[in-house]
């Protein structure tokens, strides 16, 4: 009910960073609060009142007094106080109790994004960056089998960061399941009759997806030295007809390139977990073509001209096997959000 799939990433440098490290303490503690066991599908939880009473409220007092002594910090220095944890109220009491202004605490996103794990530290890391401002301080804390404290300064760089979708964009493009069926099915809680379209095997020849890597994972085509023709995929010989040189492909990689609708089907006979199958042809703005399947869309929801943008997806699963195989599918451009 608490949990939700996601991760998150930074980029780290000491040139022009969007915030600046402070300083940082742990606390190594042999507490078990929970934990999964290598057969089991899900984890199993302590009770509530010992991890918030012996865990949280002692162990992270401990993190942060450390981190004060380290640095010469106070409470009051910060604008920002960032602890996730799945119990109700936990990040309040004791960011009061340690001195922390209540307005300091970060939101823990668990309302419309749920509980990540262990990437939720630096997934509230980056949704509060989205908002800081230059000076103001931010006390990151990551609680499990002790805790890390780590200090940030934002620095004057962040107003001059390059846009992107980040957590508050991610949580905009979402799409909804309200269907609870739909959910145990797609998460493999449920046996399901799949019918005889369904008994294919995909398998994937790594040899192929080797030699192929560039294409297949990074959405690499070609364009022409000569005439400037971009084509997806790559080829010896140019496509465009008053061209047709040979051998004057470089690299192009056509993943963020925007695009927009130029065909498309809703297609109810091929197998697909949630039917119709949408897919069509998809032009890229400066040239390109790529047959791609969609996603995050409707029925009747899908349009000529519509635009869209690439997205690096789970395209089936080779059950025999137990692999997963990823490609490139197309989505909504305006779904993207900030």
């Amino acid at each position: 009910m608490q949990y939700g799939d996601g991760a998150a990433a930074l980029a780290l440098g000491s040139q022009q960073p969007i915030a600046r490290l402070i300083g940082s303490h742990s606390v190594s503690v042999d507490f078990v609060d929970h934990y999964r066991a290598s057969d089991r599908q899900y984890d199993y939880g302590w009770e509530e009142r010992w991890i918030r009473d012996e865990g949280y409220a002692r162990i992270v007092p401990e993190a942060v007094k450390g981190l004060f002594a380290a640095t010469g910090l106070k409470a009051e220095q910060f604008q920002h106080f960032i602890l996730p944890c799945v119990l109700p109220k936990v990040a309040n009491s004791l960011a009061k109790k340690l001195g922390f202004a209540d307005s300091a605490v970060a939101d823990t996103l668990h309302a419309n994004c749920g509980e990540t794990g262990t990437a939720h530290a630096i997934v509230m890391l980056v949704a509060c960056l989205e908002k800081a401002k230059p000076g103001e301080r931010i006390l990151v804390l990551g609680f499990g089998q002790g805790c890390d404290a780590i200090a940030f300064e934002v620095t004057e760089e962040i107003a001059r960061l390059a846009p992107r979708a980040g957590v508050r964009g991610s949580l905009a493009r979402r799409k909804e399941e309200t269907n609870y069926n739909k959910y145990l099915s797609f998460n493999g809680l449920i046996e399901r009759e799949r019918g005889k379209r369904a008994e294919l095997d995909n398998q994937t020849a790594l040899s192929t997806l080797y030699r192929n890597r560039e294409m297949l994972l990074g959405l690499v085509g070609g364009v022409c030295t000569k005439c400037g023709t971009r084509q997806f995929p790559r080829s010896l010989v140019c496509v465009n007809p008053n061209c047709r040189a040979r051998h004057t492909q470089d690299e192009f990689c056509f993943a963020d390139v925007p695009a927009s609708v130029m065909t498309f089907s809703a297609d109810y006979l091929t197998y697909t977990a949630d039917p119709p199958l949408h897919y069509g042809m998809v032009q890229f703005e400066g040239g390109g073509r790529f047959l791609a399947n969609f996603t995050d869309v409707d029925v009747g929801k899908v349009a000529v001209g519509q635009p869209m943008r690439m997205m690096f997806r789970v395209k089936d699963y080779d059950n025999n096997r137990g692999f997963r195989r990823y490609f490139w599918k197309a989505a909504p451009a305006a779904s993207q959000g900030a």
